[in-house]
Protein backbone atom coordinates (compact mmCIF):
# COMPACT_ATOMS: atom_id res chain seq x y z
CA UNK A 1 0.00 0.00 0.00
CA UNK A 2 1.09 3.51 -0.65
CA UNK A 3 1.89 5.89 2.12
CA UNK A 4 -1.10 8.07 1.21
CA UNK A 5 -3.51 5.20 1.94
CA UNK A 6 -1.75 4.39 5.19
CA UNK A 7 -2.00 8.03 6.27
CA UNK A 8 -5.73 8.05 5.47
CA UNK A 9 -6.29 4.82 7.42
CA UNK A 10 -4.19 6.16 10.29
CA UNK A 11 -6.30 9.35 10.34
CA UNK A 12 -9.52 7.32 10.41
CA UNK A 13 -8.01 5.22 13.21
CA UNK A 14 -7.22 8.32 15.31
CA UNK A 15 -10.73 9.72 14.77
CA UNK A 16 -12.24 6.35 15.76
CA UNK A 17 -10.04 6.25 18.89
CA UNK A 18 -11.09 9.69 20.07
CA UNK A 19 -14.74 9.07 19.15
CA UNK A 20 -14.94 5.75 20.97
CA UNK A 21 -13.45 7.30 24.10
CA UNK A 22 -15.97 10.15 24.04
CA UNK A 23 -19.00 7.95 23.35
CA UNK A 24 -18.05 5.43 26.03
CA UNK A 25 -17.79 8.27 28.54
CA UNK A 26 -21.29 9.42 27.54
CA UNK A 27 -22.84 6.03 28.35
CA UNK A 28 -24.90 5.57 31.47
CA UNK A 29 -23.16 4.19 34.49
CA UNK A 30 -25.07 3.71 37.69
CA UNK A 31 -26.51 7.17 37.27
CA UNK A 32 -28.32 8.46 34.26
CA UNK A 33 -25.41 8.96 31.87
CA UNK A 34 -26.36 11.25 29.04
CA UNK A 35 -29.96 11.09 30.17
CA UNK A 36 -28.95 12.70 33.44
CA UNK A 37 -27.78 15.78 31.58
CA UNK A 38 -31.31 16.50 30.46
CA UNK A 39 -32.97 15.76 33.79
CA UNK A 40 -35.94 18.08 33.30
CA UNK A 41 -36.43 17.33 29.63
CA UNK A 42 -36.34 13.55 30.02
CA UNK A 43 -39.43 13.48 32.15
CA UNK A 44 -41.30 15.68 29.69
CA UNK A 45 -40.31 14.30 26.29
CA UNK A 46 -39.32 10.70 27.11
CA UNK A 47 -36.49 10.77 24.55
CA UNK A 48 -33.90 9.09 26.75
CA UNK A 49 -34.49 5.64 25.27
CA UNK A 50 -33.90 6.85 21.73
CA UNK A 51 -30.79 8.78 22.73
CA UNK A 52 -29.31 5.78 24.53
CA UNK A 53 -30.06 3.44 21.60
CA UNK A 54 -28.39 5.80 19.15
CA UNK A 55 -25.46 6.18 21.52
CA UNK A 56 -25.10 2.39 21.61
CA UNK A 57 -25.25 2.15 17.82
CA UNK A 58 -22.63 4.85 17.29
CA UNK A 59 -20.34 3.23 19.87
CA UNK A 60 -20.65 -0.17 18.17
CA UNK A 61 -19.93 1.33 14.74
CA UNK A 62 -16.87 3.15 16.09
CA UNK A 63 -15.69 -0.08 17.72
CA UNK A 64 -15.97 -1.95 14.43
CA UNK A 65 -14.12 0.84 12.57
CA UNK A 66 -11.42 0.79 15.26
CA UNK A 67 -11.01 -2.99 14.96
CA UNK A 68 -10.84 -2.93 11.16
CA UNK A 69 -8.31 -0.09 11.05
CA UNK A 70 -6.24 -1.79 13.75
CA UNK A 71 -6.06 -5.00 11.69
CA UNK A 72 -5.21 -3.10 8.49
CA UNK A 73 -2.48 -1.11 10.23
CA UNK A 74 -1.10 -4.30 11.81
CA UNK A 75 -0.90 -6.03 8.44
CA UNK A 76 0.66 -3.17 6.47
CA UNK A 77 2.99 -1.61 9.05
Amino acid sequence: MGSIWLNIIFGIHIIACIGIILFILLHAGRGGGISGLFSGMVETFDGAGIVEKNLDRITIILGIVFAITSIILFIFL
